[in-house]
């Protein structure tokens, strides 16, 4: 698949998030964790492909089978509730 500039920089700002897995950038993108990183590798500058080397290995939450949630999404405790383009107080 030719990726546009566009789709490049998503895969490196999914790739960057804690809690997308590899396996939505595959399902996304049809990019195999391998060649995630070899995009990486190829678009950061080496010290921050080290960083985010560093930051992904052994992270479960970067892949869904090791994952100890199966549905919807994490969200914190502390984070505030959004309704009609207002935050809520407590």
């Amino acid at each position: 698949m030719d990726l546009t500039q566009r789709h490049i920089d998503r895969v490196i700002e999914m790739a960057w998030e804690d809690r997308t897995p590899f396996e939505a950038i595959k399902f996304q993108f049809d990019l195999k964790e391998q060649e995630v990183i070899t995009l990486m590798r190829k678009e950061l500058k080496p010290s921050s492909f080290r960083l985010w080397r560093k930051r992904v290995q052994g992270r479960a939450t970067k892949h869904t089978k090791k994952r100890t949630f199966d549905k919807g999404r994490f969200k914190c405790s502390r984070q505030k509730t959004i309704t009609n383009n207002s935050i809520s107080k407590r």
